[in-house]
């Protein structure tokens, strides 16, 4: 089959499958999209997406080229219902795999997790995924590394580079305090933070580390300290509930953060991993505190101290984590169970985390102020130095 040109019809009309390889070894293709909220996208935003797949400058590929195929199918016309091409007809029948894979989700589901690839290959050329993703009525925002939607009074933040494994910039940084503080504000009961792709969140993208700036080193730590300071104070002060919906592995900061979190539900797939002194830094995100509350001294000591990683079933053991979901049911148990959280009475809901969380709150941004300090002082140590430019050279060796 290789060297095979096959035009798809429309919309695919302007699409080609080069080097179909081994199509008949795909029994069902798996899609990793995204972590895709049991809401759909309107048809409008479905139509714009589509007007934005034809501007796509690179070739994404045949499995993506499947994927977008089959939820376009999906979104339009619901479960696959046709007969299951012959054994010989190689290229429509790995089409046919694809679109029944995706098995019994709704067009409603479909549209969106179709809006929310295409976004992704947008924000992977350099565009705006915000162009496709569904926006909060009357917001203004638009985001670079985000998707935000609000629907079902339901405010769902995603971070939006599945490419990079979630890694959080600066950039990130900004647009996700933004954004909490614009669902603070909207008519949404709930706020949930999510992850695009394979991956919840690796934690920084450590190229942070590598713009040094005019002040040198000591400036970059300043700037550093103020901008997590503030990042970890929007989740404190957040009055509404908050759910991290954790996709798959989730590293540094997305993993310390959760125990500012009012529910955590996690795939079965989901690891938790806090590698600070490997790379010569500390804990942040309040975990110094909640940790130890949450779990022990002990088992806290393991993971922030001794880079212990935890599955999720380990996690929810130690009460990081409320809840483990299979992985094949993940989404739809989850966002099921959130839809209908969200159909209780608001200022109950708010006012009740805002009790539960007045008692401790000064404390928590206690410890906030403590950890950042210290994180100060570890980026400007040669420790800690030494060991990122080891985890670049490691990296460069692979």
């Amino acid at each position: 089959m290789a060297g095979v040109a096959l035009k798809f019809s429309a919309p695919w009309r302007f699409v080609k499958l080069r080097s179909l390889v081994r199509l008949s070894t795909i029994p069902s293709l798996q899609f990793h999209t995204t972590a895709y909220p049991l809401m759909g996208a309107t048809v409008e935003q479905f139509e714009q997406a589509k007007g934005r797949l034809s501007i796509l400058k690179n070739d994404p590929g045949n499995e993506v080229k499947l994927q977008i195929y089959a939820l376009f199918k999906q979104a339009t016309q619901g479960p696959c219902n046709t007969p299951k091409p012959g054994m010989l007809d190689f290229v429509n029948k790995v089409k046919w795999d694809a679109w029944k894979s995706l098995g019994s989700i709704t067009q409603e589901e479909a549209r969106q997790q179709y809006c929310d690839l295409i976004g992704s290959l947008v924000a992977a050329e350099g565009g705006s995924s915000a162009q496709v993703a569904a926006q909060p009525a009357g917001s203004g925002a638009a985001y670079e590394t985000l998707m935000v939607t609000t629907e079902d009074s339901i405010t769902t933040i995603k971070l939006n580079r599945p490419a990079k494994k979630n890694a959080i910039t600066t950039e990130m940084y900004n647009e996700i305090i933004t954004a909490l503080e614009q669902a603070a504000k909207d008519d949404s009961v709930i706020t949930v933070l999510t992850g695009a792709g394979d991956f919840y969140c690796s934690g920084n993208d450590l190229t942070n580390f590598t713009k040094i700036p005019e002040g040198g080193v000591e400036a970059m730590a300043k700037r550093g300290g103020d901008l997590l300071r503030e990042y970890v104070r929007a989740y404190i002060d957040f009055p509404k509930p908050l759910v991290a919906v954790v996709n798959g592995p989730a590293v540094g900061i997305s993993v310390t953060l959760l125990g500012l979190f009012d529910l955590v539900y996690a795939t079965e797939k989901a690891t938790f991993h806090t590698p600070f002194s490997q790379l010569g830094q500390s804990a942040e995100g309040c975990s110094s505190y909640t940790f130890p509350k949450i779990m022990g001294n002990a088992k806290a000591t393991e993971m922030l101290l001794f880079n212990k990683k935890l599955s999720a079933v380990q996690a929810c053991e130690l009460g990081l984590v409320t809840e483990v979901f299979p992985d094949s049911s993940f989404q739809s148990e989850v966002w099921t169970r959130l839809k209908s959280y969200a159909t209780l009475p608001p200022n109950s809901l708010a006012l009740s985390k805002q009790l539960i969380r007045a008692t401790e709150k000064e404390r928590l941004h206690a410890v906030n102020e403590a950890e950042v300090e210290r994180l100060i002082e570890r980026w400007t140590s040669d420790e800690c130095f030494n060991a990122v430019m080891n985890f670049f050279q490691a990296k460069a060796k692979l």
